[in-house]
């Protein structure tokens, strides 16, 4: 496997590839200073990799260099956010 994730701004998410292949993509809705994290998918052959977390910080990284907040309605998201005080500075609570 040869993983890269990237942003996407132009589509409002950050992908995972496997050699080129898109394999999975958090994505998110921005409404004013806040970004909305509403689907995070990966591949099933890829689960349990941490995949799906190194995509939503990527999202969250971003929001971060651009002073932006964060919410979620992404199931995946909310678990992340409430297991974690990492993300206290930018997730709206």
């Amino acid at each position: 496997m040869v993983l890269e994730i990237s942003f996407d701004a132009e589509n409002n998410r950050a992908v995972a590839r496997d050699r080129g292949q898109e394999i999975g993509e958090c994505t998110f809705s921005p409404s004013d200073n806040i970004w909305v994290i509403d689907h995070t998918f990966v591949d099933d052959k890829y689960e349990g990799q941490g995949i799906a977390k190194r995509l939503v910080d990527q999202v969250v990284g971003q929001a971060r260099n651009q002073g932006k907040k964060i919410s979620a309605t992404c199931p995946y998201a909310i678990r992340l956010f409430a297991g974690s005080d990492d993300y206290d500075d930018v997730v709206v609570k």
